[in-house]
């Protein structure tokens, strides 16, 4: 009844407490909660389990870490990532918690000491062509420090912590949390400079730690290692190592004498030798994990895996110039569990390591074989053959597998979902159609600069698989309207579609995909150079659900087509559209004023009014070189 408070007179806080524990993954359900009542409010506060924090402009983050500690008492898991920013309209304040973020942006002064926010994008790794619409305004970056460490180690019961690029945490302020913080199980310090007194603490300090990334950590030495091992020996599962210059066979040796329960093991190293891995294969053998990119490491290593570790489930090996099909021989014949096998760049592996993986690894569920160019037909030809239960294949710069491989694939392999294919220029629609009729549970399918695949294989796709979800078909040139056509026909849980640079593909092709396809939610269609309104039009009446669309390139669209696009897309929160010379400054304007959602317009810089520019200037993102 309106005006009667009907849930707080009858529900307890401790009902109240179960649901909010249940709906912590939203933001929304959880900022709305949190808004409905002071009472509300401070029970979802006690709720939280989870904080994260992204890099931001604003308040200084040791103050800001200080604060959300009181406010929020039942924290378990803390996510810190100085590497990118939170995108916030100017002056405007956001404030999201538990498996969200925070963020406060402050009025501009002027200029001062402040960074850009496209320095923050650069770090992150964020396409360079890009820069944030609001770099005109400089802001005082996000930078956690020792003090605000200090803040966090009174959540005592902390289990997770994460501090992606914390460059300027040191030892002093790890060794204060380790030392309060003992329940602690998960430590992801990856880019930050601690040195080995910090991970010394926390091997004193957290018996209980499980999980340990210590990626791009260049102060680290053998020494912070070899006094960590003997305190976590019992309890670590999870160790990450990568760019550490000072970290070599020593610290692998330790870790191999005292954690015995190691499960999962990635190394990225120039320095680590034979010795090391050795060391982890005799000591661990409850090993499931293991992902290396050591050049230095040879057949004997590997043939210690596949001696000791019986439990072995993933192995990736990355950019191996000293090791020969003897290595897999022994894997295959060792680690019977063996399910996921990546090799990349490993240029002396034949045919006959892919065979004995074949012959003694039944069980594998995927595989992805990439620039390893002495790799053939007959190789993956054995795969299909003996393992039934392949999930998913990557080929990706397999100059020598043609069709066959694939029939072979097609008739072995029935529970295969996803295929990937990128620069194979022997495989061609034979082999899609082969692949299709064969594995009619395929769910994933990408395809890229394979240029004897065309509309044939296509076609056989939406023929034969029903259950296709994600389809990506970059430059394949021999593609067009009918076998989009097809796939709108047969493919009624399509949600994604990248079809970039697919030239033959024009408007008849996506008018099928928007009859046919509602639940499509991506859509890539840059550089068609024949697609016009008439598709857009259609796409925004048929498929509603759509969230991303790039239409960068394509020169035939205009205002009027992207008007149409987004009078029914209203769930629209990302849109690419630079390089289309028929748009305006108007249908700019109609896409951030239709487009209630929209987090990200990449557009030219002189397209955009003044008027649009103040009205979302912070969606807006612009390439470098101005047109």
């Amino acid at each position: 009844m309106r005006g009667q408070d009907l849930i707080n007179t009858v529900l307890p806080e401790e009902l109240l407490l179960e649901i909010f524990s249940h709906i912590e993954g939203s933001k929304s359900d959880c900022d709305s909660c949190s808004l409905v009542c002071k009472r509300w409010m401070k029970l979802e506060r006690v709720s939280r389990r989870t904080l994260r924090i992204a890099g931001s402009s604003g308040n200084p983050p040791d103050v800001l870490i200080k604060l959300l500690v009181e406010k929020f008492v039942n924290v378990r898991n803390v996510f810190i990532d100085e590497r990118l920013p939170v995108s916030i309209p100017p002056n405007h304040s956001t404030y999201s918690y538990g498996a969200h973020s925070y963020s406060r942006r402050k009025p501009i002064k002027g200029k001062g000491r402040g960074r850009k926010a496209a320095s923050s994008s650069s770090k992150a790794g964020i396409n360079g062509a890009e820069n944030s619409g609001s770099e005109e305004l400089d802001v005082e970056p996000f930078t956690l420090s020792d003090a605000g460490l200090t803040s966090l180690a009174q959540i005592v019961r902390l289990e997770k912590l994460s501090l992606i690029w914390c460059s300027n945490v040191r030892n002093e302020g790890l060794t204060s949390l380790a030392e309060k913080c003992r329940n602690l199980k998960s430590l992801d310090l990856q880019g930050c400079y601690v040195g080995d007194q910090g991970i010394a603490a926390v091997g004193q300090w957290c018996k209980q730690l499980e999980d340990l990334n210590l990626r791009f950590c260049e102060g680290l030495t053998d020494a912070g290692l070899i006094e960590l091992a003997p305190g976590c020996g019992k309890s670590l599962k999870t160790l990450g190592i990568a760019t550490c210059a000072r970290i070599t066979d020593t610290s692998l040796e330790a870790i191999g004498l005292y954690c015995t329960s190691l499960q999962t093991l990635s190394l990225d190293s120039d320095v680590i030798k034979n010795q090391g891995v050795l060391s982890i294969a005799k000591g661990c053998p409850s090993l499931k994990v293991l992902k290396l990119h050591c050049v230095n490491v040879t057949d004997d290593a590997l043939l210690a895996v596949g001696a000791y570790c019986m439990s072995l489930e993933l192995l990736a090996l990355n950019s191996f110039q000293r090791f020969t099909d003897k290595s897999l021989l022994c894997i295959g014949q060792g680690c019977k569990k063996l399910k996921n096998l990546m090799i990349s760049d490993c240029y002396f592996l034949t045919d006959m390591s892919l065979q004995a993986i074949g012959s003694g690894c039944s069980g594998l569920t995927h595989l992805e074989v990439n620039g390893c160019h002495n790799i053939g037909t007959l190789g993956l030809e054995y795969i299909g053959k003996s393992c039934s239960q392949l999930s998913e294949l990557a080929l990706l710069y397999c100059q020598r597998i043609g069709n066959d491989a694939l029939l072979e694939i097609g008739r072995g392999c029935k529970l295969l979902q996803a295929l990937h294919l990128v620069d194979c220029s022997n495989i061609g629609d034979d082999a899609i159609c082969h692949v299709a009729r064969g594995c009619k549970k395929l769910k994933k399918l990408h395809i890229r600069r394979c240029y004897e695949i065309g509309d044939k294989g296509i076609i056989a796709v939406g023929e034969n698989c029903h259950y296709l979800t994600d389809l990506s078909l970059r430059f394949c040139d021999r593609v067009g309207d009918d076998a989009l056509i097809a796939i709108g026909q047969g493919c009624p849980l399509l949600e994604q579609l990248n079809v970039s640079g697919c030239h033959q593909i024009g408007d008849d092709g996506l008018v099928a995909i928007a009859r046919g396809c509602p639940k499509l939610v991506h859509l890539d269609v840059s550089v068609l150079q024949h697609l016009g309104d008439l598709a857009l039009a259609e796409i925004g009446e048929g498929c509603p659900l759509i969230k991303d669309v790039i239409l960068s390139h394509c020169r035939q669209i205009t205002d009027f087509g992207l008007a149409h696009l987004v009078k029914n897309c209203t769930l629209l929160e990302t849109c690419h559209m630079v390089y289309c010379p028929l748009v305006t400054s108007v249908g700019v304007a109609t896409v951030v004023s239709t487009c209630v959602n929209l987090k990200k317009l990449l557009v030219e810089r002189w397209k955009v009014s003044q008027r649009t520019r103040r009205r979302a200037g912070y969606v807006l993102s612009y390439l470098c070189v101005d047109l």
